[in-house]
């Protein structure tokens, strides 16, 4: 799940964007309110955690806009404690929830995944392939009857291939998705963790689970229908 935060305090983005990213989310940090709005219109999130004073366009700019150009993505408004009015204007705006400062990282982590059951819908909460079923909001992973212990970027990963399968993911676009950064073609960190989840999932009919397209990437095979 990718989470954009614009928060123009260093010391809290950067403690929101650690907190996220330790329970699993792929997190974007913006300290500008006009980067921020051209993020959250450019790429796609699954939710944005916006404060509402920022230099360049303030939050409730940014959420009216996004109102505007009619684009649903769940918002949660970071507010002063005695700013009633703001919190008021941002849900009459569009905003889905606020967060009043100070607050505990398990708080937003909880009111993230409350956003994302609302809009998802509880039954696309999980993920399957095979007898491989994946829980978004628990992060359970199961094969079979049994468990699978992950750890955070492995299960993001597996997630980030098993919602598309039949697509072939570059090695570039998996460390964007994963790890948020640019691919080093230096690095071998992608296929290290491919072999790493091929290991706990074991293989299916002799065969892996992850499928290698060489010179290209790594994908999880559509499931045969029979006839």
């Amino acid at each position: 799940m990718k989470v954009l935060v614009v928060e123009d305090d260093k010391k809290l983005g950067g403690f929101v964007r650690k907190g996220l990213e330790a329970q699993g989310f792929v997190v974007d940090l913006s300290a500008d309110g006009d980067e921020g709005f051209t993020l959250a219109t450019t790429r796609s999130y699954d939710a944005l955690v916006l404060d509402i004073m920022l230099p360049g366009r303030d939050g409730l700019s940014i959420l009216r806009n996004l109102r505007e150009q009619h684009l649903p993505v769940p918002v949660i408004l970071l507010t002063a404690r005695s700013a009633l009015n703001e919190r008021l204007d941002g849900l009459n705006l569009g905003a889905d929830d606020y967060l009043t400062k100070p607050f505990y990282i398990e708080e937003l982590v909880a009111r993230l995944h409350a956003l994302l059951r609302r809009a998802s819908g509880q039954q696309k909460n999980l993920l399957q392939h095979g007898d491989i079923t994946v829980n978004l909001l628990t992060r359970e992973v199961r094969r079979g009857a049994e468990t699978v212990e992950l750890t955070a970027r492995e299960f993001a990963l597996l997630t980030c291939l098993m919602r598309s399968p039949g697509r072939t993911f570059t090695r570039a676009q998996i460390c964007e998705h994963v790890w948020n950064y640019h691919f080093d073609p230096g690095t071998n960190l992608v296929d290290v963790y491919v072999q790493h989840l091929r290991k706990k999932l074991g293989s299916e009919a002799g065969s892996p689970i992850i499928e290698t397209v060489r010179s290209v990437g790594y994908r999880i095979p559509e499931e045969k229908r029979g006839a």
